[in-house]
């Protein structure tokens, strides 16, 4: 085991702690820089690594990356990436303001790669954070242990893993190898021998869960796929330019300042936006799918709408999967069996049990953040914890998406610095 000494550590090496790493190499402050670690659980950096399918899109526009909003002469630009890459005009010649999903993700790794300072550990996962008390009682910083045993110590943490994936209450009796939740795809489906017949269930109504169901078409090209919708039907994504002002970094100070029941009003409104729709090209494309297969005579895939799951379990023996659909419309209650469930249900709405734990230690009763995303520790707290992605509740929808990345990572950067030069019997 080893000890080792780092000024900021921040757990997750995705789009919102790069953009922060950027911002912290170009800061100007070398010892702030060189301090800094970045650990990434993973051998590489990949973004939304079990959705990258080769057709997916980012549903944001390359101008919001990492650095383009904060500072656009800045050489971790996506227009930048693409020159090096020697892309540019290819790119341009496209048309679109929406990368390949599979793009942005290599921005992401040659952004990586390209910081000159600051430091990234691959394949390092942490098992347990602790507060590092000073002689008053208060956070001195914090000591994070690692689940290969080594050890390391900050001053200030920034947690940016993102949130947990959600699994509904009525599945959690369903074993291991008949459940994937859409953040596990690509790793699982590839373990599949690709000319199993598998009857899939894919349950959702937004982008992942249309995804998945996509992509099983060509994944398991012998499958029959279901896929059950609550809602009336699969929707587009709301993308009004009026609407889309939301996601201005601007916004986020008007939105911090509201009361907290506007806030959870505005949410949502606001659903739309993000979490209960899809792309409106991608949602012409699964309709068309489905037409071809009604009109050739061979259609294996189904999407029924107003339909709910109320029950699943496993038939003695390890058989089928059986769920208990309840129709919407008339009430009625069937048995659907088939042999995989995939799960397009999102992400746990609560802070990540990573935070929770790390709070509970901490003696926090309740988590609350500054605007700046730092959590209140007290006054004379010395050390801070960062929450990335995962405050929308306080600072808006776009807080879990790329649109504020590159401002967010100034907010950050301004109150690591500020901090810094406060005298050490004020240091915040």
């Amino acid at each position: 085991m080893t000890v080792r000494e780092v000024g900021v550590l921040a757990i997750g090496a995705g789009p919102a702690n790069l953009a922060l790493a950027v911002a912290i190499e170009e800061s100007g402050s070398p010892e702030l820089a060189d301090g800094t670690l970045l650990l990434e659980q993973s051998p590489d950096i990949k973004w939304q690594r079990d959705l990258l399918m080769p057709w997916a899109r980012s549903q944001v526009s390359f101008l919001k990356d990492l650095v383009t909003l904060r500072n656009p002469s800045s050489r971790f630009t996506f227009l930048n990436f693409l020159h090096e890459q020697g892309r540019l005009d290819e790119f341009i010649n496209l048309g679109t303001f929406h990368p390949y999903r599979w793009e942005f993700s290599d921005y992401l790794q040659w952004v990586a790669t390209s910081l000159k300072r600051v430091r990234i550990r691959y394949g390092a996962r942490a098992a347990r954070i602790d507060p590092v008390p000073a002689a008053d009682g208060s956070v001195s910083g914090w000591s994070v242990l690692l689940t290969d045993g080594d050890e390391i110590r900050c001053r200030d943490l920034v947690v940016g893993g993102g949130r947990d994936p959600r699994v509904p209450e009525v599945f959690a009796g369903l074993p291991a190898d008949r459940l994937i939740h859409s953040a596990q795809y690509r790793t699982r489906i590839g373990k599949i021998p690709k000319d199993e017949p598998v009857r899939a269930v894919v349950v959702g109504g937004a982008q992942s869960a249309a995804e998945m169901f996509y992509a099983l078409h060509e994944n398991l090209p012998q499958s029959r796929v279901t896929m059950l919708v609550r809602s009336i039907g699969l929707q587009n994504y709301q993308t009004s330019k009026f609407v889309n002002e939301l996601f201005f970094p601007s916004f986020v100070d008007e939105f911090y300042d509201s009361p907290a029941e506007v806030r959870a009003q505005v949410l949502d409104e606001m659903r739309l936006t993000n979490y209960a729709g899809l792309a409106p090209p991608f949602l012409d494309e699964l309709y068309t799918m489905l037409y071809r297969q009604k009109a050739l005579g061979r259609q294996r895939s189904e999407v029924r709408a107003m339909t709910e799951v109320v029950g699943a379990r496993v038939e003695d023996g390890g058989g089928d999967v059986v769920l208990d659909l309840r129709d919407r419309l008339s009430g009625k209650t069937e048995p659907l069996r088939c042999d995989l469930v995939l799960l397009g249900t999102g992400y746990d709405p609560r802070k990540p049990a990573l935070v929770r734990e790390l709070a509970a230690r901490a003696g926090i009763d309740e988590v609350e953040v500054s605007r700046a995303h730092r959590v209140n520790l007290g006054e004379s707290a010395r050390g801070a914890v960062y929450l990335q992605g995962v405050n929308e509740e306080t600072h808006g929808i776009a807080d879990s998406l790329i649109s504020v990345l590159a401002n967010r990572s100034h907010d950050i950067l301004t109150d690591l610095l500020a901090r810094r030069g406060a005298t050490t019997g004020g240091a915040r």
